[in-house]
């Protein structure tokens, strides 16, 4: 079995199909679910890849950039006050203003943020794409290394260009290897084999240099990356610097250790989002990661219950599986 199950009276509702990979520094298979070589996207996994040549091309040291805004760089974020102000504090800093940003707009994903938009009969803007960090950091890329700024989204442009050579790197693969796709902020999006989206989470925790600042600012701040509310800052608080952790979507998410022994990519067949922390949970429970830790925020997305409308558990999303040796 590798499933996660949605139970309602003891009968099994609903079934999410899921697979992982967790593989060591090498690349070897420590463990499995399903398929661990499924073709997966990336999706906003890839954030924290994308985010390094800020470090490593001196873009941080040139505009000042802080820790909290690194982290925004990697984040999939709520759209809360907060995130809009160090989005826009990147923009700044490198010059640039929200009318740059080409990720479109979208409703913030906190709902408290979204409300106040509403009742305040404003229309969302780029700057509340949950990517608005990540093509903050694109545009100071762009703007740094002299290259044009408007067009930053295309495939060929030099920043994507970059994006898809960072992915190789982490990944060990060729870009004849990296099958690609457009991401619904409307950059490059790629697809690996699920292992290898696993590998690149352990190379990159383990990694030294401008790898490191990026997932120490990650760890540091989980609340950037996420938001309230979201399996990401309820796990990146719990876990402290163990490790690191990032959302994508259609069930995507990936963790890496900090010491570099192992990565985990977790990817929900049908996308279902509310299966994909309690695999990831599951499978790091039983990986020992989390021992010692006692957390009410995360123990809510192990077996996440299900409310009616009149406030009373009718159901539980739990995971129906057991990591698998290689062999």
């Amino acid at each position: 079995m590798s499933h996660v199950v949605v139970e309602r009276a003891g009968v099994v509702e609903s079934v999410h199909r899921v697979h992982v990979a967790v593989v060591d520094r090498e690349g070897r298979l420590l463990a499995r679910v399903g398929d661990p070589e499924r073709l997966t996207f990336y999706r906003s996994a890839a954030k924290p890849f994308q985010a390094v040549p800020l470090v490593e091309d001196g873009i941080v040291e040139r505009f000042g950039l802080v820790s909290k805004e690194l982290a925004l760089c990697c984040a999939s974020h709520n759209s809360e006050p907060e995130h809009l102000a160090v989005a826009r504090s990147i923009l700044e800093k490198a010059g640039m203003n929200e009318d740059d940003l080409e990720c479109g707009p979208h409703l913030p994903f906190d709902r408290a943020s979204e409300e106040t938009l509403v009742r305040a009969s404003e229309e969302p803007g780029p700057i509340h794409n949950n990517c608005s960090g990540k093509h903050a950091g694109m545009l100071a890329l762009a703007k740094a290394n002299g290259w044009p700024t408007r067009g930053y989204v295309g495939r060929d442009h030099p920043v994507q260009r970059r994006m898809l050579a960072e992915i190789e790197r982490w990944s060990g693969l060729s870009e004849h290897e990296i099958d690609l796709g457009r991401d619904g902020c409307g950059v490059v999006c790629f697809a690996t084999p699920l292992s290898r989206l696993a590998l690149s989470f352990v190379r990159l925790g383990g990694e030294e240099g401008p790898a490191k600042q990026v997932v120490s600012a990650m760890t540091a701040h989980p609340f950037m990356v996420a938001g309230t509310g979201r399996f990401g800052t309820a796990l990146g608080d719990a876990a402290g610097d163990r490790i690191f952790a990032k959302t994508g979507a259609e069930g995507v998410f990936a963790v890496g250790a900090t010491d570099g022994s192992f990565g985990v990519a977790v990817k929900v067949e049908d996308g279902g989002k509310r299966a994909s922390a309690v695999a990831v949970l599951r499978t790091l429970d039983e990986f020992g990661v989390l021992d010692g830790i006692d957390s009410e925020d995360l123990d809510a997305f192990r077996a996440p219950k299900i409310m009616n409308t009149r406030g009373e558990e009718v159901g539980a999303v739990r995971a129906d599986f057991r990591l698998e040796d290689r062999a």
